[in-house]
């Protein structure tokens, strides 16, 4: 379209469609190209102040570790450090259901953008040679028509020049709802719910694991089970959003 155009049209489509904020569901200036309204766009905040040094989770008390990371805990996990954009809030929040849930897959180019932003805040994550998203188990993709990490993991990676590998990882197992599980039931029940199809793709490497978010960290951890037990040297992963 000429440009000269290209403002009048959008002009024209607002006034007969205008779009809302996905956060508070107020109307968007017309000009606006974020999904978001200034103020909703402005409570988009990091996790913390404080924050586990492995798993990403806020600290209310102080402290290097939350009590699941705590001693020697921490070495039992395969999955050596999550970090995540945004803490999980009603912006975040908007966000990531609307991705998943409201088929709002155009999304996934503004949430991969601000995770990159956020990226270079961490540079425990600077190691990662390889992006490899969480994958959803196949039956539940066809349902939903894409894996919203995957399409995070595509818009993320280029941006912080790192390829995105999206089939050398595989979820194997159709898994139950983790919603009423408690930390423990949710590992058991991510325990062989992956597998790697790709040993030579991972093996040697720092993977970093996208994923939209992490709350107790079992599906990452279940993930980086299976890369490690082909060959990865180490995971990391880094999601949209912390609960």
């Amino acid at each position: 379209m000429n440009t000269f155009w290209k403002a009048p049209f959008k002009l024209f489509l607002h006034f007969w469609f205008p779009r809302t904020c996905f956060g508070c569901g107020k109307d968007l200036a017309w000009r606006a190209e974020e999904p978001l309204c200034p103020a909703c766009a402005a409570a988009l905040a990091a996790p913390g102040p404080l924050v586990c040094k492995r798993c990403g989770a806020v600290l209310k008390s102080g402290g290097a570790h939350c009590y699941a990371c705590r001693g020697s805990k921490e070495r039992e996990y395969k999955c050596r450090v999550i970090r995540s954009a945004f803490v999980f809030n009603t912006s975040s929040r908007a966000l990531v259901h609307a991705l998943k849930y409201a088929r709002a897959d155009y999304l996934a180019g503004y949430m991969g953008g601000l995770m990159a932003e956020r990226f270079k805040k961490y540079p425990e994550l600077a190691d990662a040679e390889l992006v490899i998203p969480v994958p959803l188990y196949p039956k539940k993709n066809r349902r939903r028509g894409y894996n919203q990490s995957e399409l995070l993991a595509k818009a993320f990676g280029p941006k912080v020049g790192l390829t995105a590998d999206t089939v050398s990882l595989s979820r194997v197992r159709d898994t139950v709802s983790q919603t009423t599980l408690g930390r423990r039931g949710r590992l058991l029940n991510m325990a062989g719910a992956f597998a790697c199809n790709n040993r030579a793709a991972v093996k040697g490497k720092t993977i970093l694991l996208i994923d939209d978010v992490a709350t107790t960290g079992a599906t990452l951890e279940g993930c980086a089970e299976a890369l490690k037990r082909a060959g990865a040297k180490k995971v990391l992963a880094y999601t949209f959003a912390r609960e």
